[in-house]
């Protein structure tokens, strides 16, 4: 059963991919970023990034239970997405990243009012925990929330917040006690932040793989005592959580970008000549061709055992940091070699392979930089001495 509704959810992630990918890239950042999220709720897709429960997709022998997302759906989806459309992948997995704060700590008023609406594409989430001086080690969050008479009030700056200027809300990690590079195991507090809210400026810029992303300025924002996320001092868990059921999901997009590459590569040597023959006839690209087949299905099988071990309940800790690490930095590879194969056509601004080579670059940095999951490798190797 599982097998086949994967292979089903696939097929829905292709056709959407197919209708929309060309019509987004005409777009503007925001236009596109509005219209793929459209298009996803209207595919029924978005539901996978909301557990049944909470008014998302059933887990038809997927999810660990109808309180939780399935991690395999997930992958499954981001790495069809990718395949065609960077803001379609990015969509999607900002639904997920965005309200699972909300669906593993929020109080149920918070949980009706938000989730069946991220599900349905009407409310567009985010996920604000990082600062300049906060990416790897969240224990550096510098962003204070005060109580106050009337709640909390939020004073701080949040920095690269996908989804900023198009989400509706934020899942906003604070300072609720304590010093900055305390660990924050006890003293930073998850919030719901509206975008409405009074004293949030956003300030956009530009990143080489173009989406809505932005920095959140806070200044004396006030937040009801409704809207805070689980216990006080609980944010960094919460987040780490997360974090936990979405970071699998990146080294999935990661295979979906180095598909598509490897694609364009065995395309374009097929039919582009050199020499009086066709590029495919020469050994030297024959030999790229297949150690490129062959890390994309090691990075295929890595993703895919992790999906499994976390939707079997598992924390899958070191299982998730290999996948990370193999899929993202054997993307960027991958696309390199597309990039080469294309030579001069490789690097012209529109074509397919010089947008996948940048669109895989960051992968290698958010959700967990590839050398902290070398750390973390490394830690779960040494324990099991």
């Amino acid at each position: 059963m599982s097998d086949a509704r994967l292979k089903d959810l696939t097929a829905q992630a292709r056709l959407v991919g197919q209708r929309h990918a060309r019509s987004l890239e005409s777009m503007g950042e925001d236009d596109a970023a509005r219209a793929a999220l459209a298009a996803l709720a209207d595919a029924g897709l978005l539901r996978w990034a909301v557990a049944a429960d909470h008014g998302g997709a059933p887990p038809d022998g997927l999810a660990p239970s109808p309180a939780d997302i399935s991690v395999r759906a997930l992958c499954a989806l981001r790495e069809e997405l990718a395949y065609h459309s960077a803001m379609l992948d990015v969509m999607l997995v900002m639904q997920a990243l965005g309200s699972l704060p909300i669906a593993l700590g929020g109080n149920e008023e918070l949980i009706r009012a938000v989730l069946p609406e991220v599900a349905r594409g009407r409310e567009v989430a985010a996920f604000a925990v990082t600062e300049e001086g906060a990416g790897s080690s969240l224990g550096e969050v510098a962003t204070r929330a005060e109580r106050s008479s009337d709640g909390w009030r939020l004073n701080g700056t949040k920095v690269f917040i996908s989804n900023a200027g198009v989400a509706t809300f934020y899942s906003l990690l604070a300072r609720t006690s304590g010093e900055v590079g305390d660990g924050g195991r006890d003293s930073l507090t998850m919030f719901y932040l509206p975008a409405s809210s009074r004293g949030l400026e956003i300030k956009r810029f530009c990143v080489m793989a173009p989406h809505p992303i932005g920095e959140l300025v806070l200044a004396d924002v006030k937040v009801s005592d409704s809207y805070r996320i689980g216990e006080v001092g609980d944010g960094l868990q919460l987040a780490l959580d997360t974090l936990a059921r979405c970071r699998n999901s990146v080294a999935a997009a990661a295979v979906g970008f180095s598909r598509r590459a490897l694609d364009e590569s065995l395309s374009h040597l097929k039919s582009r000549e050199q020499f009086g023959r066709p590029l495919s006839t020469f050994q030297g690209l024959r030999f790229d061709l297949a150690e490129m087949d062959t890390r994309l299905r090691a990075a295929q099988l890595l993703v895919a055992e992790a999906a499994e071990a976390l939707d079997n309940g598992q924390a899958a800790t070191a299982e998730v940091a290999r996948a990370k690490l193999y899929a993202t930095e054997n993307a960027s590879w991958i696309c390199d070699r597309a990039v080469q194969h294309f030579g001069g056509l490789g690097v012209k601004r529109g074509s397919v392979v010089e947008r996948l080579y940048r669109e895989t670059r960051a992968l290698r940095i958010y959700e967990g930089t590839s050398e902290v999951q070398k750390l973390i490798l490394a830690r779960e190797l040494l324990a099991c001495d």
